[in-house]
This record gives C-alpha cells, structure tokens and sequence, in this order.
C-alpha cells in the first residue's frame, strides 16, 4: 500500500474523537490541494526544478504540522481558509528539511514516503536548490497570502515563529546537534535538546502560529497552547525514535533501524523501549491536561495528541 492511499488510523478514543478520522483525512487532502496551487508550475522555467519541487512536496506524507495548525485553529474557532498559508508555509520548511536531511552528507537516505528521495529522484545539486526554493517559498507566502491577518504586527509575528522554529535554535541547529552526536553517548536531557529543536520547534510553531491569528486570546490560553505543543512535539519525536526500531518498512514507506546503523543517540537508546514509551505517554497525559481552558475547545487537539501517540508511520 502506498503512503498516499495507506487508511487513516482511527483516535485510540474512538468513542471521544468519533469523527477524527474524516476530519484528518479533510485536513490532509485540504493541504494537498493548497500547496499544489502554491508551488511553481513544470511548465515554467527552470523545469527540471520545478519538477523536482513538485515531486518533493506532493510525494504524500501524514501532513501532521499543517494539521495541527488547522487542529488548533479549530479549537479557537478560527475558519480553517484563514489559516492555509501559515498551513503551507509550516509544510514548506518540514519538506525543505527532508530533502537537505536526506542527502549523502546528512542522513544519506534513499527512501522517503515510500519512493526514491529527491536526490536519487534527480541528483544532489537539484536537491539542495529543491530545499533553498521551498524555504524562501515558505516566507514569501506568509508577507503575500491575502487570507491571512491583514494586520502588519500579526504577520511580523508570523514570521519570527517560522524563523526562529527553522533556525539555530530550532530545527537546523538541532539537526547539527543529531550529527555531532553520532558514535556519542548522550544524556536523556541532551537527547531532549536536540529533538526538542529538531522535531519540537517545528512542531510549536504550528501551533503558535495558527494562535497568532487570534490576536484577542488570554495570555493563559496562550500558554496552555504552549505547553500542549511542547508536550506533543516530544512524544511526536519518541515515537518516530520507536517506529524506527519497530515499525515496518511497508508502513512507515522509509527504511526502519536507521538510528541504529548511523549510532544515532535516541530515547529508546538512552532510556530503553518501555521507558521510552512511558515518557510518549506522560507527554500526552500533560498535552491534554494542558489543554483545560475555557477558551479552547479541547476536542480537535486532544484528538490529533491521541493520533500522533498511537500511529503506525
């Protein structure tokens, strides 16, 4: 089964996030259809860039960081046609970073969502300018989409979220700490620095982002919202770390025990298995205990920590 048709996996509380599913699955093909309209065409030039644009973005994938950008909207009651930009901008940097993680001198994968990475796909120089566009890309959209605030102070923000989750001290300066630590044996603390940058800064910025368009929001749902999304951007990264020791190639449609063969530092190697799924669990617990606010309808992000804890890819 390929990534892009594999079947939703149902809220682990079914009978509590009931209609979870669909709505992820409307998510998901929202998305799809927002950055297809969003990308450079193939018939323009250059082409061969383009394409691999194209092929890179649209390869499928869960689209778990523009749906938790549309999740927290939904739990603001900000209309999800408001949001579509940050959405874009947000899954723009995620895919940026796949394919520049990808390449021989990172991870040096040759598989990503089930087919051949970028740099396999094209070549290596085509690679790096695919994840040069998509970056730029990203904050184009984010100064021009004319859905999102009007308010100049409103997208200032949403630039600085973007910015510092992408930069030193987020996403790329935790990916330069997951290369120093190959071969290296890391503490559990060290092992949460550098996911709590490389995945979970991605990850916070969604949300923070879509409440920054909710410019009236009390300063303790604001960190209610913040708690939540550090508490899931870390038990999001302890289950890939798990799925990379677990999972199925067929399911998950990228080579499992990469970690391991790298000597990669992660939390089941640190702390073992079980006490690695313990924390994903405590995480969760404190995501959704978070989420207690009379602002917030807690329902779409307690449904989507309960996916991200129990996925299968």
């Amino acid at each position: 089964m390929s990534v892009q048709s594999r079947p939703i996996e149902p809220s682990p509380t079914a009978g509590r996030h009931a209609d979870f599913a669909a709505r992820l699955k409307s998510w998901q093909a929202r998305i799809e259809r927002e950055l297809a309209a969003r990308l450079p065409s193939v018939d323009a030039p250059p082409s061969r860039l383009h394409e691999a644009i194209r092929y890179s973005v649209l390869g499928g994938g869960k689209r778990v960081r523009p749906a938790l950008v549309y999740a927290t909207g939904a739990a603001l009651g900000i209309d999800e046609s408001k949001l579509d930009g940050a959405a874009c901008a947000i899954e723009l940097i995620h895919a940026y970073s796949l394919v520049h993680d990808d390449l021989p001198a990172m991870d040096n994968d040759d598989l990503r969502r089930g087919r051949p990475t970028c740099h396999k796909a094209f070549d290596e120089a085509t690679a790096i300018l695919v994840g040069d566009s998509l970056q730029v890309l990203a904050f184009e959209i984010l100064a021009n989409d004319p859905k999102l605030p009007k308010d100049a102070n409103v997208r200032l923000e949403l630039v600085r979220l973007l910015a510092v989750a992408s930069g030193t001290s987020g996403m790329a300066g935790g990916q330069a700490l997951d290369l120093a630590a190959i071969g290296r044996k890391l503490s559990l603390a060290e092992v949460e620095e550098m996911h709590g940058r490389k995945t979970g800064a991605l990850i916070h910025a969604c949300v923070a982002m879509a409440a920054a368009c909710a410019p009236q929001l009390s300063e303790t749902a604001r960190r209610g919202l913040d708690e939540y999304a550090r508490a899931i951007g870390l038990a999001f990264q302890i289950q890939d770390d798990l799925l990379d020791v677990e999972g199925d190639v067929a399911v998950i449609g990228k080579a499992t025990g990469a970690d391991r063969a790298l000597d990669k530092p992660t939390y089941p190697s640190v702390t073992g298995i079980e006490a690695s799924r313990k924390l994903m669990h405590d995480l969760h617990a404190r995501a959704l205990a978070a989420l207690d606010h009379p602002e917030l309808d807690a329902e779409p992000l307690a449904a989507m920590s309960d996916w991200l804890v129990l996925r299968k890819y």
